[in-house]
């Protein structure tokens, strides 16, 4: 039975669902929070209130998760935060 499907291609929708990570934000003794809201905002497209809450985790409790999704989609993000001079990974 042939549902018009390409092995390759289920395949790589699988591995992109079973495949996500978080794009992690760290505190620091340097960034105020309207940089840190500010860049969230602009790099992430987060709303302003989904940015200052995510700076006040950051903030008090060490680092957040600011975005989940795939390698390919985080990268981008993390180089531009991190050109920003704020730390952050994907894990």
């Amino acid at each position: 039975m042939d549902l018009g499907y390409k092995e390759d291609e289920l395949v790589e929708v699988l591995e992109d669902v079973t495949d996500v990570k978080d794009l992690m934000v760290f505190n620091d003794d340097v960034n105020t929070f309207d940089h840190v809201i500010n860049t969230l905002v602009k790099v992430c497209r987060h709303t302003a209130e989904q940015a200052e809450q995510c700076a006040m985790i950051i903030h008090y409790k060490g680092k957040c998760s600011v975005k989940k999704g795939v390698l390919k989609d985080l990268r981008p993000m993390k180089d531009a935060i991190c050109e920003a001079g704020i730390d952050a990974k994907v894990v």
